[in-house]
């Protein structure tokens, strides 16, 4: 398809579906609106699903997932009040000749504290919204979730949710119906995040003082998000307080976290800073002997001013810096087959993003978005004979505008972006007396181009539908050194038949496509529906890692020539029904998803130092598919919920070109299928301010690859492997349990501090990690489990706020 072509097919998509919009907003008589937002007046998080209502002409509405409401009226004397369970409701008097801004905040009232809210959206959305596989949590109900040494963590609460998984404890990054950790989009205030645990994994980078939401979309993506095949995590932090000071923070085993918000220009102009950090080196010098020169901290810094100069306009500005270190007294690095007495991990994400708001009408918005996000890992052997310093790196620079304009009966959005990457392969420098060779891959530029429109009809009270468009392309920029090899070859040194040089700044190779969204909602009733999606995505930059969990020696690689972009298709179909008045929310939804150019890789493949990536990986095709029960109940003193997923991930490859997986080309599980997957999370307030939760998850075994047989050559044994995953770990399960003392909330006092006591695998179980294979001294292979935790963490944490 031409880009021609796609342009004048957009252009024309896009009045097809204003004409509609706009005659309909001609044909309105409404005088003026009342809109704002309603906000909690302690964590300044926007409050959706919050009952907005004009006494006097019986008009009302509910908030938005971003607080926001918009009520139209004749001009007139009104009174408007506004409630949400478990707050103390507000009536204001309000006077309308013209259009009205009115921003309302809501204090917690003690007496509904036993309602125990769990999720952030009103809960007959889960029947109401046309959206399928999305997931929104507050950061009130991610603090209910027991965390692992007190820590309280973004990522690790999403693993309790249907359909998202992790290969192990200690794993970076997520899993998603069935994708790999690169395959989701995962967005810091707009900024793309490339690595988003602190320790390997153990912890997310997330600064829970400083986050406001998370929502997590696995089925039908808006068209707003592309360059990711699996899902989407949107992480939205907090805008600074615009009236009041106020200072928190929290002591915890791991961390110390202090924050602070405070108004420069009351109303106007406010700063929030959050900080985090873990300097724990002294633990391990309590320990074994053999521990006790480990290094293992990490610390993050996150802040955000807020500017309005007027009430129609919002200037904002996010800058979020993090950096681990980890050092081993002893280890092996196998990537360069030498043993080195110390090795030491570093890596850093520095983002930034400038955001520009302007609300130009009652019900019409446009977003200009600047983003730049920067990923840094280093690796360093300090030993003088094998000394080396190995770096990679990543930078993102984006521009994006979205214009948003709401309605009746549509709501209407579509926008622009363009984003820039600078890739920097793996570099090795040795030390000034080492014998370790130098190498130098060349780096990657690239750049990846999308305009997009979607519109939500809301066509009767039974029936809406969210069609979407997406077009994305992308341009592999010089210089560049292009191999092309004969036709229906394995990618070999042998079999190359032209090398290609493109100078700075020229295209090696684009890529472009339409990717369709389409979901629709039909409701049965009131508390019951059906949901159907469909959506197309594209990727054009991947984590190049064949180990289980990603190292900061990994590298991330953009299409080329020979590398072609991954494209995945999934539909998804839901049944979606509400109990007792919305107290329990049930669903259960079947999906599938089939892609190609699907990535895998060559046995024994050098990912660290290949020059020719094109040689290392395979790609092929992948299937994924699988069902997800929920229920959910949201209020009264036990609340909690309840997950099943079923789901498989399979991949194959053509035996022509590719000798894996006893060369039948037969389809086999990814590294990351586990079909079963058990969630249990509760919590039951015991006091008005006294909490106690608990969670249970159990999962299958992730796939591993055992020894067939082996044989002996020139003196040495080597093992067989002759098929890929097709041998399991041992099941995984865990218990932990919480107990939350917050303030009397009937006490009124400036300090509050909440202590959190709670206890990570409760019954010590020693989870395999993995499974590894070594030679006894009568030469007989014995199977050996490497767990990561194989007794109980307890942890004590105190948190503040003044």
């Amino acid at each position: 398809m031409s880009r021609k072509f796609a342009t004048s097919f957009l252009l024309g998509f896009i009045a097809l579906f204003c004409s509609p919009l706009h005659a309909q907003e001609a044909g309105k008589t409404q005088a003026f609106t009342i809109y704002g937002n309603v906000i909690d007046s302690i964590t300044q998080e926007p409050i959706s699903g919050a009952a907005v209502f004009l006494n006097e002409s019986r008009a009302g509405t509910y908030t938005d997932k971003k607080g926001f409401y918009g009520i139209p009226t004749t001009p007139g004397n009104f009174t408007l009040r506004i409630s949400y369970l478990g707050y103390a409701a507000k009536v204001i008097p309000i006077q309308v000749d013209k259009n009205v801004i009115m921003d309302v905040k809501l204090s917690k009232d003690a007496k509904f504290l036993e309602e125990v809210t769990v999720i952030s959206s009103k809960p007959e959305e889960n029947v109401r919204s046309a959206e399928t596989g999305v997931a929104q949590l507050s950061i009130r109900s991610i603090r209910k979730i027991p965390a692992f040494m007190g820590e309280i963590d973004v990522v690790r609460s999403l693993q309790m949710l249907p359909g998202v998984s992790t290969v192990g404890e200690g794993a970076t990054g997520l899993n998603v119906r069935g994708g790999s950790i690169d395959q989701n989009l995962v967005l810091m205030d707009d900024a793309p995040v490339f690595n988003s645990s602190h320790l390997f994994g153990f912890f997310s980078i997330f600064n829970p003082d400083a986050v406001r939401d998370v929502t997590l979309s696995r089925g039908g993506v808006s068209a707003e998000y592309g360059g990711r095949t699996s899902s989407v995590l949107d992480v939205k932090l907090k805008d600074p307080d615009l009236e009041k000071s106020s200072f928190y923070g929290g002591v915890g085993l791991i961390s110390n976290r202090l924050g602070l918000e405070m108004p420069l220009i009351k109303n106007r102009l406010a700063v929030l800073i959050s900080g985090r950090g873990s300097f724990n080196d002294f633990l391990f010098k309590l320990g074994p002997e053999n521990i006790q020169g480990t290094v293992a901290n990490f610390y993050d810094l996150t802040g955000k001013i807020l500017f309005k100069p007027s009430e129609k306009t919002r200037l904002s500005y996010t800058s979020y810096n993090s950096f681990d270190a980890f050092k081993l007294p002893s280890d092996s690095l196998n990537t360069v087959n030498v043993n080195a007495s110390s090795s030491r991990y570093e890596y850093r994400t520095y983002n930034q993003t400038l955001r520009f708001n302007w609300f130009m009408s009652k019900n019409a918005s446009l977003t200009l978005t600047g983003v730049q996000s920067i990923y840094k890992a280093n690796t360093a052997v300090p030993d003088s004979s094998i000394a080396f310093d190995l770096s990679s790196g990543i930078r993102l620079q984006a521009l994006k505008a979205r214009y948003v304009r709401t309605g009746e009966k549509n709501n209407l959005s579509f926008g622009l972006e363009s984003t820039n990457y600078q890739i920097d392969p793996n570099r090795l420098v040795p030390g000034p007396y080492s014998n370790i060779l130098a190498i130098d891959i060349q780096q990657e530029l690239a750049r990846e181009s999308a305009a997009y429109l979607e519109n939500e009809w809301k066509l009767s009270t039974q029936f809406s539908i969210i069609a979407g468009l997406r077009y994305s392309f992308f341009q592999r920029l010089g210089a560049d050194t292009v191999y092309r090899y004969a036709p229906e070859s394995i990618r070999i040194d042998e079999n190359v038949e032209e090398t290609q040089v493109f100078s700075s700044g020229n295209v090696s190779k684009s890529y472009g496509g339409i990717e369709p969204r389409l979901s629709m909602r039909y409701s049965l009733n009131d508390n019951t529906s059906i949901k159907a999606s469909y959506n197309r995505m594209r990727q054009y930059v991947q984590l190049i890692s064949n180990t289980t969990a990603a190292l900061p020696t990994a590298r991330w690689g953009s299409s080329d020539l020979n590398i072609l972009p991954q494209i995945a298709d999934q539909v998804s179909l839901g049944f979606f029904k509400n109990l007792q008045d919305n107290r329990w929310e049930t669903s259960a939804e079947l999906y599938y998803r089939k892609s190609q150019n699907f990535p895998d890789y060559r046995d024994l493949a050098d990912l660290i130092f290949s020059k020719n990536l094109e040689q290392e990986i395979i790609q092929g095709e992948g299937k994924a598919y699988g069902m997800e029960l929920m229920a959910r109940k949201n209020n009264g003193f036990l609340t909690g919920w309840v997950t099943y997923t079923y789901a498989r991930t399979q991949i194959k490859v053509d035996p022509r070109y590719e000798s894996i997986h006893n060369y039948t080309g037969a389809w086999y599980p990814a590294n990351y299928d586990k079909p079963h997957t058990l969630n249990v999370m509760m919590n039951y307030r015991t006091a008005i301010n006294v909490t106690l939760s608990a969670n249970f998850t159990y999962s299958t075994g992730r796939p591993a690859t055992y020894p067939y047989g082996r044989f002996i050559a020139a003196g040495n044994t080597v093992p067989l492997f002759p098929n890929r995953n097709l041998q399991r770990i041992p099941d995984y399960h865990r218990l932990d349990l919480a107990l939350i003392v917050e303030p009397n909330p009937n006490r009124i006092r400036k300090w509050k501090g909440t202590w959190v006591l709670s206890v990570y695998n409760l019954y010590g179980r020693k989870n395999a990690y993995s499974i590894y294979f070594a030679l006894n001294q009568r030469q007989q292979t014995n199977a050996n489990k490497l767990a990561i935790f194989g007794s109980a963490f307890p942890s004590l944490t105190y948190n503040f706020k003044f």
